[in-house]
């Protein structure tokens, strides 16, 4: 991963762990439980794009890599398993 991706995810991670911390007092001062739930609904969203980014720096550069050295066929499971992952 380039070192520009590297940080805008490590950024990204932050501020979810920001969130997180956030939810936990949240539920220790007993907020009301829709606000809490529109939170964790964030933290969702937010590791969602983690996800996205990664994938696409993956595809971009290590499947890319693996297709053009013949590894086709790890290229392809790769691609599956994330896909299968990505489903649930």
């Amino acid at each position: 991963m380039d070192d520009k991706n590297k940080n805008i995810v490590i950024r990204r991670l932050k501020l979810i762990e920001g969130q997180v911390r956030g939810l936990q007092k949240m539920v220790e001062n007993d907020t009301y439980c829709i606000d809490i739930i529109t939170q964790t609904s964030a933290v969702k969203q937010g590791l969602s794009n983690v996800e996205d980014l990664l994938l696409e720096n993956h595809l971009g550069h290590c499947v890319h890599h693996q297709m053009k050295s013949g590894q086709v066929a790890r290229a392809r499971e790769e691609i599956v398993k994330v896909y299968k992952l990505k489903r649930k």
